[in-house]
């Protein structure tokens, strides 16, 4: 079995919500939970910070800072296999039976216009920063927004402080205006969770036009398992249909720059074969029959890390 890395779940979001607390080690409602990951050989996780847009404005902060609070005391301090990624060398030097949890924001509104705050949250080591959700918010404009309108003037200072601090910039949930924009100025560019909208005509997909332009930034690709991204009206759908997604991109852009980021625990239908993190081999398996063995190392892992070398070169 291949080691793999996901850009994306939403375990945070289920831990700060459920009305009974959860364990992280073993809780069925957590489709990423540690056991699966093991299962499934997920050997790094990327973890959202994901707050929902009808919490008030003025308690969105704190609401981030609960998520990060029980990153630290559910996902890390009770099980000593799950290492906190603070530098992205730490990757590559990972032992045996240890996974790699890196801490994200989907979005920033919580923010609200505030640098300071966003100061904060990267100091307690997130290391990809989604500026929006789907709506709107100071700094851009999501997917689901008016496609005219992108990037503001604070979105350009949020875009100024990653840049400097080295952080990845996530386009997964930009309108295409946003999108435009803020490809012209981001260093570090990666779409986390998101397919081709040429197969699935949904605006949290992107254009043939938008991740040619991605991949020519420098940026990186991951696939995302949620089937009303990968088929018109999300049924039935089945490995092939998500290989499908990547084999279009890999003749589009290339295979090299192409990874996973499954989107477990922020949904609640699934591919066929594929409704947990314990199910991660099955797309493994599923690659094998299109993708020579390097190839599927690279989707399964060795992509992104080369893509991180080049952040860490930068740095």
């Amino acid at each position: 079995m291949l080691k793999v890395i996901d850009l994306h779940c939403d375990v945070l979001y289920k831990l700060a919500t459920m009305e009974e607390p959860l364990s992280y080690e073993n809780a069925d409602l957590l489709q990423a939970n540690k056991m699966r990951l093991i299962a499934g050989k997920v050997h790094v996780q990327f973890f959202a910070i994901f707050i929902s847009p009808e919490i008030p404005q003025k308690d969105k902060f704190m609401a981030v800072l609960r998520q990060i609070e029980l990153f630290h005391t559910k996902v890390l301090a009770p099980n000593p296999e799950m290492v906190h990624i603070t530098d992205w060398s730490q990757i590559d030097v990972l032992a045996d039976g240890q996974i790699g949890a890196v801490l994200t924001l989907e979005g920033a509104d919580a923010i609200g216009e505030d640098l300071s705050k966003l100061h904060a949250v990267l100091d307690a080591g997130v290391k990809l920063v989604g500026l929006t959700w789907n709506p709107a918010n100071a700094i851009a404009h999501g997917a689901d927004a008016e496609p005219i309108l992108g990037l503001t003037d604070f979105g350009r200072q949020v875009v100024d402080v990653l840049n400097a601090r080295n952080i990845l910039v996530d386009v997964s949930h930009l309108n295409e205006q946003s999108f435009w924009d803020v490809i012209k100025v981001a260093k570090h560019l990666v779409a986390s969770h998101s397919n081709a909208r040429s197969l699935c005509d949904h605006p949290r997909n992107l254009t043939d036009e938008q991740a040619k332009a991605l991949v020519d930034s420098g940026g990186h690709i991951h696939v995302v398992y949620y089937p009303h991204f990968i088929k018109a009206g999300g049924e039935l759908v089945k490995l092939e249909d998500l290989i499908a997604h990547i084999k279009h991109f890999a003749n589009l852009v290339g295979v090299q720059h192409l990874g996973l980021g499954s989107d477990f625990d922020g949904i609640s239908v699934f591919i066929e074969e594929l409704k947990d993190a314990g199910d991660t081999q099955h797309v493994v398996s599923a690659l094998r029959e299109h993708f020579s063995e390097e190839e599927v190392r690279g989707i399964a892992a060795n992509n992104f890390k080369s893509y991180i070398q080049k952040v860490i070169a930068t740095g």
